[in-house]
């Protein structure tokens, strides 16, 4: 049996290099750099670097910032970084021409999103959600996605950068 590299708490870890869409490439290829399995960043720095990997069109990375946020942050917040990492996988899956995955973590991004209360936060929110997260926004972004591959309409690289934050 083939040993698998692993972390020093003993998780399996994947060493291949990966395309913008997160696909595994062959070993020796070059790929994209992989975000550090251990990122740690404050909030406001967390939405910031996702939101510059989605307008660069790397939303597969994006989703490995906001997944750790989701790791890290505290339990109440739980729901809103899970949503915005499942928002980001959707839009990979969408890169990757996978509209069934779209449409099924789309909604559970809309869930998440629609589901989480800013006021069970600790750190402190506004109008426009936690962090200055544009919940309202991206729920409404993710309805018009959702609407087009329905419809079988081409969505164009634009149209999977959504702002995290109102302006």
């Amino acid at each position: 049996m083939l040993e698998r590299p692993r972390d020093e708490a003993g998780r399996a870890r994947n060493p291949r290099p990966r395309d913008r869409f997160g696909r595994p490439l062959p070993h020796g290829s070059v790929g994209i750099p992989r975000i550090p399995d251990d990122l740690n960043l404050p909030p406001q720095q967390t939405l910031t670097f996702a939101q510059q990997l989605l307008d660069d069109g790397l939303a597969f990375n994006a989703h490995e910032v906001l997944e750790a946020a989701w790791k890290h942050q505290p339990f109440a917040e739980r729901m809103l970084w899970q949503g915005l990492a499942q928002y980001a996988v959707a839009l990979t899956h969408i890169q990757r021409g996978n509209p069934k995955g779209a449409r099924t973590l789309l909604g559970r991004a809309v869930t998440r999103l629609e589901s989480y209360e800013p006021g069970d936060s600790p750190e402190p929110t506004d109008a426009a959600g936690s962090y200055g997260v544009d919940r309202r926004g991206l729920i409404a972004h993710a309805n018009a996605l959702l609407r087009a591959l329905e419809a079988g309409t081409p969505i164009t690289p634009d149209e999977l950068k959504p702002r995290l934050c109102g302006r």
